[in-house]
Parts: structure tokens; sequence; C-alpha cells
């Protein structure tokens, strides 16, 4: 089962990069603008129709990785989206990477192969009582909450992008542990049963919260601020509220060494990847 939710885990990394990659595609057809106008524009590219198919088919390996691993694997093989999104995008956009982000990249893989070897994340439980949720809610939800209100507009722009960043990644970790509890009402008691769980609609609404979120992030300052925060946040709060909520565990005593330096490669690779992907240029230049 763990290599199960391992593999259906990285098919949504990739899923989801893909479709993002070619949703930017699509979009660099076509006119600025906003509206109806510009969605039925993007309807008829099939890059765009592409990249949508790529999202929702991400949001259900992400569903099928959930029922079948605990949430402190599933949520830390995303991170992979980001090299998945860059190597997917770059041939797509006719780009051409340097030397360091094929570096960065190798240090997000083998950070975070380490990372999860050494800390080999356990747990069947995909329930849990109230007394558990309550405290998950009110602590996630009031970070979110301080968040938008300490990011408000007029303080730096880098402190902004990483705390709305940070915010984004709280609201994914929260949305997964839903969608963990609701996808397996619905593998448990089937479809009736998860339309009757509250969890069902709690998902749904965070999800837009993070999405939101992180558009304000990246409009708010520079992807080298947003982006590692993100990424490491939406790992560690995953982590977290798979022990709390769901029993989860990892390996701990002398473990924590390799478990540290896989997570310090992670956020090397990132930063440097947030760095390099502004100066990749065209294949012919």
């Amino acid at each position: 089962m763990i290599e199960l939710a391992a593999l259906f885990a990285v098919l949504g990394a990739a899923s989801n990069a893909a479709g993002t990659a070619f949703q930017r595609k699509a979009a660099s057809t076509v006119a600025r603008g906003g509206g109806l106008r510009l969605i039925l524009e993007l309807a008829r590219r099939p890059a765009w129709v592409i990249g949508i198919a790529g999202v929702i088919g991400a949001a259900l390996f992400q569903a099928l990785a959930l029922v079948n691993g605990p949430l402190a694997l599933v949520q830390p093989l995303f991170i992979l989206e980001l090299p998945f999104a860059l190597l997917i995008a770059i041939p797509l956009l006719h780009r051409r990477l340097p030397g360091a982000g094929w570096w960065a990249v190798a240090g997000v893989v083998a950070g975070l192969a380490l990372l999860l070897v050494a800390a080999a994340p356990s747990g069947a439980r995909s329930h849990a009582s109230m007394a558990r949720w309550i405290p998950a809610l009110v602590v996630c939800l009031g970070a979110v909450a301080v968040a938008v209100v300490v990011a408000r507009p007029g303080r730096p722009p880098l402190f902004r992008a990483a705390v709305l960043g940070s915010a984004s990644a709280v609201s994914n970790a929260l949305t997964a542990a839903m969608l963990k509890s609701a996808t397996g009402t619905l593998a448990d008691d089937g479809f009736g049963a998860f339309l009757g769980e509250w969890q069902t609609y709690g998902f749904a609404l965070t999800g837009v919260a993070a999405i939101l979120l992180l558009e304000n992030a990246l409009q708010a300052g520079p992807l080298a601020a947003s982006q590692p925060a993100l990424t490491i946040g939406d790992a560690v709060v995953s982590l977290v509220l798979g022990i709390v909520l769901f029993d989860e565990s990892v390996r701990t005593g002398w473990w924590l060494l390799p478990e540290a330096i896989g997570a310090a490669l992670i956020l090397w690779g990132v930063v440097r990847l947030t760095r390099v992907v502004p100066h990749i240029r065209d294949v012919a230049g």
C-alpha cells in the first residue's frame, strides 16, 4: 500500500506539473486580458485543455495516494511538482536550463529521497475524532488568518511573499488532511457517506483559499521568497497533521540527522531553482 501511495503521489506531482506547464503555454499565445473572453479564448487552445486535464488528473492521483498511504508520505512527494514543472516547461516553451538548474533539480530529488527513506512515514488511519480535528482547525485557520493580517499591503515584498506562501502551505496541508478523511469515507462507506462528511466541503473551501493565497504571494514579491515557504511549509505541516490527526509516525533518534540533511538539500535545491528560472534562455539564444 505504501508503494502504491508513493506511485500515485509521484504521478499526481507530474500531472499537476504538466497541467501548469501546458496552461502557461496556452496563456502565452493569447492577448492579455481577463474575464470570460480570456477563458473562451483559452478553451480553444488544445494546450489549455491538456493543462486542465492535468490538474484534474493530479487531484485524482492525490486522492488515490491519500487513500493508500500516510499524509506524511504523500504531501512531501508533491515537492517533485517543482522540478517536474521545470523539466516539462523547458522543452515545451523552447527554453534551455543552465547547469546550475540541473544541479538544483538533482538536489531536490536526492534530498527528498534521503528524507523519506530516513523518516519512513507509516500509518493506516484515515479518520480522526472531532476532539483532534477542532484543535488542528483552530491552529491552522488561526495561523492563516494571522498571516493574512501580518502580510497586509505596505510591508516589504520579500516578507509578504514569504508569509503568504507559508499561509498557502498551511492551507494546502489542511486541504490534504481533509481530503484524506473524505476519500477514506468514500472508500469505506460509499458516495452517499462521502457527501455527508463535513471534510468533503472543507477541503473544497481550503483548497480554493490555498490557490488564492498562492496567487497573492506570487504577486506580492519574488518567487525566491514564496516558493521555499510553500514547499517546505506544506511538507512540515502535513507531517504534523498526519501525526496529530491520524497517528502517523516517522523515525526519530539518529535518523533525525539524515532527515535534516535531506530537508537541507531540498531547501537548497528549491532556492536555487527559483533563482535559475528567471535566467532561463531560449534554445536558440
